[in-house]
């Protein structure tokens, strides 16, 4: 697992793969993501129930999924508070987000005013007791300095599955039922991240070479390929010159700055840019809104604070304060040059 060719060419026939299903549209794609909500769910099924199944055989001593636990949060322990609070920062913002993805794909849905809306009142509960349940199953069998952050759920089923004898085999299947459904869910983003460059080239803010259409499957290729080679080349340049654990966690944590910025934006929104289009946020979207947004700047800050054994601290910094700088200070002049090109095409047309 830690050899690096490997996890190159896998990486480039993986990122192959998604482009070619991106570039079928959705109208092939939904099978593969459908299969990935499937496989999740089944693996899911078999992790919380891994618990009560080892109750019942006695290799578990007790189980109580439901305990309620306040943090460790001690000001008297600094690196047990600080790790404490990255964690907490990287739950409440990432476990219940992601449905914007749904809207991005709505002009290729069918009812999307009524579907998205519906989906996201049945989903949220279901994702919250889920992530309950499976972090219940996940603490019942790996102390909590000892879960794999890259694969806990492989983890804790092989360490609970390993002695039940030839159900045991079936651990492979599951963990291979993970692996699709993580391929279905890097399709899925896929899929959406490339449409937002499309969008920004209707808009001018870039090149039109974005918004061209494959001339069969009507989809964006040209944003895909891009979309699909900047993940691939971001993905290899995260795992050089560090171990799996480190460069998972410098990977998902430049994400997390990314993906925060832009909720930071979100929030804010009802918050201060309401009255200029007219509308006037309620009391409870404010309050709302207040909650998201300081969770997410929380999230950005604690980003640079790793909670593996990296190398070095300062390197682990330093790496993700550069991406934050470079792709943020690249994205304003896009911006800019974007806009001067608006403004040229403004005073061209009659």
């Amino acid at each position: 697992a830690e050899s690096g060719w490997f996890i190159t060419l896998f990486s480039c026939a993986l990122v192959g793969v998604m482009v070619a299903l991106s570039t079928r549209g959705l109208s092939f794609g939904k099978w593969v993501h459908n299969a990935g909500g499937v496989l999740l769910s089944l693996t899911f099924v078999a992790l919380i129930a891994l618990p009560f199944v080892a109750l019942v055989r006695g290799t578990l001593a007790e189980y109580h999924p439901f305990t309620f636990a306040v943090p460790a949060f001690s000001l008297s322990n600094p690196e047990l508070f600080k790790k404490s609070l990255n964690i907490y920062s990287k739950l409440a913002l990432g476990a219940l987000t992601g449905f914007e993805y749904v809207a991005i794909l709505a002009g290729e849905s069918k009812a999307p005013a009524r579907n998205i809306g519906r989906s996201v009142l049945i989903a949220a509960p279901v994702i919250a007791l889920m992530f309950i349940l499976g972090t219940s199953s996940v603490l019942a069998f790996v102390r909590p300095d000892e879960v794999d952050l890259i694969s806990p759920i492989a983890q804790v089923l092989t360490r609970g599955f390993g002695s039940m004898g030839v159900v045991a085999n079936f651990v492979s299947l599951v963990i291979l039922a993970l692996i699709g459904r993580q391929v279905a869910l890097m399709s899925i983003y896929l899929t959406a991240n490339a449409r937002l460059p499309m969008v920004a080239g209707w808009d001018n803010l870039l090149p039109a070479w974005f918004t061209r259409l494959h001339p069969k499957y009507k989809t964006p290729v040209n944003s895909i390929l891009f979309v699909g080679a900047f993940a691939l080349g971001f993905g290899l340049l995260g795992i050089v010159g560090v171990g799996m654990q480190e460069a998972f966690q410098l990977l998902d944590n430049a994400a997390t700055i990314f993906y925060a910025t832009a909720y930071v934006v979100l929030f804010a929104i009802p918050l201060f840019a309401a009255a200029r289009i007219g509308l006037r946020a309620p009391l409870w979207l404010r309050v709302a809104s207040v909650s998201g947004l300081l969770v997410s700047l929380l999230g950005i800050a604690l980003t640079i604070v790793p909670i593996v054994e990296v190398g070095s601290k300062l390197s682990f910094a330093l790496k993700l304060v550069a991406v934050a700088l470079v792709f943020n200070l690249a994205g304003a002049c896009l911006y800019y040059m974007g806009r001067r090109r608006q403004r040229a095409a403004a005073r061209i047309s009659p």
